[in-house]
């Protein structure tokens, strides 16, 4: 220390001050390497909640299931994660991957789920994290599958849902190192919150479950007509809840001629569908008696549900298929705001019957509907349904009733199931739920 520092300390010594020692370099790089593990702690810490709340967040299991393999990998920056769900027998079931695919260690059979012979199979025997450096020289190490990425390090951790072993959840290869203790204990958390997130997925499949059976029940079974083949579909939205107010019926009339009915209520959940069943209930009853025309009954049904429930909305389309001279049918409907039925002729042509739909129930019950009329040659397909399988948020409605009908006319000489079952399989995701009534006529 120099003349003037020395001075300097003196003069504070001399007024009772006591100076801390002065921190050297290799003091402030230790202080600011412990600032820096307490910023990177502080950051995995907020990686991990953010992780918590994305999982916590998701109702659909598969969803939950590769939600939570990405979130593993990029918290503890692996280069491939997986998770491996057991079975009863503590058998693998499924394996769903992160950083790689199953296409890529498909063997001859089709791709491989692990078999239990060796680490995977050391975690699912004895459910505690297990952390490998090199697993070429670990003794229960069996090798990887053909066309498997090698893999060096491996961090593995149970998830538990309601004290049962579900599955592992495994990171391979970490970047720039080896798997650490702290990497351990973040996705050790992150399978405590993954085993809440499963569980409640699992809860949530069971209730959408039994909404669709509930839906399904409250529709009808179709009779057996001659001159006729019948099918109809009920496919709910895939987003929840999977219960609503679309319907379908049929019934065979005192005069012999099927009546055909489809509609939809405003909304969605378990109010719709009461109101829904009390509709269609109605709508059976008073069919029944007024039997024609379609309008008529239309113009009741708007009257009783005004009067009786203040006037829900809905819309309907009320059809009857009567027996033509030429062998065929003459279809009369008369339609409360619904979309217009789609024809398909055995000359693979198919076309909507635009006429003029009236409004919805529940609108104005005094105002009248029109009737209309088409012949239907024999051979031919009528299809009736809701909006739900034309709309879609990303175009316009038209653009979806021209691709249905296009569907509908690829398949019109297919067996009727699979002109059903094509219709519904066209949108990967369905936004609204959808009620189909196909109706053809045989010779």
């Amino acid at each position: 220390m120099n003349a003037e520092g020395q001075g300097r300390e003196a003069a504070h010594r001399s007024a009772g001050t006591h100076l801390p020692p002065l921190l050297g370099v290799d003091d402030l790089d230790q202080l600011q390497a412990g600032l820096r593990q307490i910023a990177h702690a502080h950051d995995r810490m907020r990686a991990l909640l953010g992780a918590v709340v994305t999982i916590s967040g998701a109702l659909d299991l598969d969803v939950v299931l590769r939600t939570i393999t990405e979130s593993a990998r990029t918290l503890v920056s692996a280069r491939y994660a997986a998770i491996g769900t057991l079975g009863e027998g503590s058998e693998f079931t499924a394996l769903i991957t992160s950083g790689f695919g199953a296409d890529q260690f498909r063997g001859p059979g089709g791709p491989q789920l692990p078999h239990g012979t060796g680490l995977l199979g050391e975690l699912v025997r004895h459910p505690g994290p297990l952390r490998v450096d090199d697993l070429s020289k670990h003794p229960r190490s069996a090798g990887f599958p053909e066309g498997h990425p090698v893999m060096t390090g491996l961090l593995g951790v149970p998830i538990r849902v309601r004290g049962t072993v579900y599955g592992n959840l495994y990171l391979a290869d970490k970047e720039g190192g080896s798997f650490t203790e702290e990497d351990e204990d973040i996705v050790t958390a992150l399978a405590g919150a993954a085993g809440v997130a499963i569980e409640n997925a699992r809860l949530f499949e069971r209730l959408r479950r039994a909404t669709e059976d509930f839906q399904r029940r409250l529709l009808p079974d179709l009779p057996r007509l001659p001159g006729l083949e019948l099918r109809s579909r009920y496919q709910p939205s895939t987003d929840a809840p999977r219960i609503g107010g679309d319907w379908y019926d049929l019934i065979h009339l005192p005069d012999q001629v099927p009546c055909l009915m489809v509609g939809d209520v405003m909304g969605h959940g378990l109010e719709a569908a009461t109101v829904m069943s009390q509709i269609s209930n109605m709508l059976r009853v008073i069919a029944f008696d007024e039997r024609e025309p379609p309008s008529r009954i239309l113009c009741r049904l708007d009257s009783v549900l005004h009067e009786l429930h203040g006037g829900p909305l809905a819309t309907v389309l009320v059809a009857r298929l009567e027996p033509a001279a030429d062998g065929g049918r003459l279809l009369r409907w008369s339609s409360a705001g619904h979309l217009p039925p789609l024809l398909v002729t055995p000359d693979h042509r198919a076309r909507y019957l635009h006429a003029d739909t009236g409004l919805p129930l529940g609108v104005d019950p005094g105002l009248p509907r029109p009737d209309h009329e088409q012949a239907i040659p024999v051979g031919s397909t009528l299809l009736l349904h809701t909006d739900g399988l034309v709309e879609h948020p990303a175009h316009p409605i038209d653009e979806g009733m021209d691709q249905a009908a296009h569907i509908a006319a690829t398949h019109t000489t297919r067996p009727l199931d699979q002109l059903c079952d094509a219709l519904l399989a066209h949108e990967q995701t369905l936004h609204d739920d959808v009620a189909l009534l196909a109706a053809r006529l045989t010779a």
